[in-house]
């Protein structure tokens, strides 16, 4: 089995950028990541992937690391991102792609395969199954489920708080969001909290 150097492109979809990393030949899958992460965090699969005949590649979602990330809230849509996904898949394969995603990822993927069946050859999703279109907004499940505690899902609804409190010592808030994630720090920012507590206490 041979490893293929990773490669760094960029596709673009109208006015975004998007900053892709490919390697491999073969037919495409096509790696979106979650929060918050970025292409980076699919390198092992890339080299696992197109070492045994895929081309692989993952996107830097908009909003994250190398791609635009444009300040208006509307160009977040799951329709929005799809597009940038169905835009990178354009630009990489006539054939039908499989899609992979992981955490905020996997909506995308599943979106992207509603939106446009015919591109997609099949989706997996990582962490977050696939949830049908119902009469109920998923803000108000956590609304409902959280009720006089702190969900940082709802936090990240209100505009500004988050911000300011990451913007005050990004290197920080970062260590933190990302220790909390990993095996040893128990999922820190999402434990039971107060109703009024902040995203980082």
């Amino acid at each position: 089995m041979t490893t293929s150097t990773p490669t760094f492109k960029e596709i673009h979809n109208g006015d975004i950028t998007l900053r892709v990393t490919t390697a491999g030949e073969g037919p495409l899958v096509l790696c979106v990541h979650g929060w918050p992460e970025l292409a980076y965090s699919w390198r092992h699969q890339l080299a696992y992937l197109s070492a045994r005949g895929y081309t692989v590649a993952a996107l830097d979602v908009r909003g994250y690391g190398g791609s635009s990330k444009p300040e208006a809230i509307a160009a977040y849509t799951l329709r929005e991102l799809s597009s940038d996904v169905l835009a990178v898949a354009a630009a990489l394969s006539r054939d039908p792609v499989v899609l992979v995603g992981h955490d905020w990822g996997a909506p995308i993927v599943h979106t992207t395969a509603l939106l446009a069946p015919d591109r997609v050859r099949a989706v997996a999703s990582l962490s977050v199954p696939y949830m049908p279109a119902t009469e109920l907004m998923i803000l108000d499940v956590f609304r409902q489920i959280y009720a006089g505690r702190f969900f940082y899902q709802l936090y990240f609804q209100q505009e500004g708080p988050i911000e300011a409190e990451i913007e005050a010592d990004v290197a920080a808030a970062l260590r933190k969001i990302y220790f909390a994630g990993s095996g040893q720090g128990g999922g820190a920012f999402v434990n039971d909290k107060p109703e009024g507590a902040r995203f980082l206490d």
